[in-house]
């Protein structure tokens, strides 16, 4: 009956061990989900948005020489926000999960890239909405603002290398977890005893040289 419990024990444990990791990842996919949510809504109200002019003679949609500088303003916004977030998530991925080794870079990246494709998706739902339907309704004279949209799809990479960043910092930079705990295993050499020091020679340097104690 010993051998049994013995043998179950391990395998409890690291079951527990599996779950509670997957606990942990379940959570900073949500707090990345969060994030990003909040960073869609900063992104929208921080973007200034070009216009369209519905022209009244033509009735074609024109935008001002501005209003084109204007539109990379998106892109620029979710690159800022994207650094930002992403090192804040990168700094919680690593003191989550520190002790699972390399694999919390990949985990650091897949949260930024999460809350980057929710910052995205959200962003442009709390836009004014497609150009093309607002533009046919409109009257000529009128304007019409931009929809609020990513134009460069690999402004997403910013958001996973700012969260990978801090945790390969951190790695490279911090004290290594193992040397640490070998030193603290090194056992401490003893001070020679009296007798150790009575039978020692002294050099022409003075120093004191004394034979290893011998355990019996």
């Amino acid at each position: 009956m010993s051998t049994t419990i013995t043998e179950e024990q391990p395998v409890e444990r690291r079951r527990d061990a599996d779950s509670s990791v997957v606990l942990w990842v379940a959570l900073l996919a949500g707090l990345s989900a969060v994030v990003g949510g909040l960073s869609a809504v900063f992104w929208a109200s921080v973007v200034t948005l070009p216009t369209w002019r519905i022209d009244a003679t033509s009735s074609s949609a024109v935008m001002s020489e501005r209003g084109v500088t204007q539109i990379v303003s998106a892109d620029v916004w979710f690159v800022i926000t994207g650094a930002l977030v992403g090192v804040g998530l990168g700094l919680v991925t690593w003191k989550w999960f520190r002790p699972l080794g390399w694999p919390t870079a990949l985990l650091a990246v897949a949260a930024g890239l999460l809350a980057g494709v929710v910052c995205w998706q959200v962003g442009q739902l709390l836009g004014p909405g497609s150009e093309a339907d607002r533009i046919a309704a409109a009257e000529p004279g009128s304007v019409i603002p931009a929809a609020l949209r990513l134009r460069a799809v690999s402004a997403l990479a910013v958001w996973g290398f700012a969260a990978i960043t801090p945790v390969l910092l951190i790695s490279s930079l911090g004290p290594d977890d193992e040397d640490a705990s070998s030193r603290r295993r090194r056992p401490r050499r003893q001070a020679p005893g009296p007798a150790a020091v009575e039978t020692g020679t002294v050099d022409e340097r003075g120093v004191l040289t004394v034979p290893e104690e011998t355990t019996g």
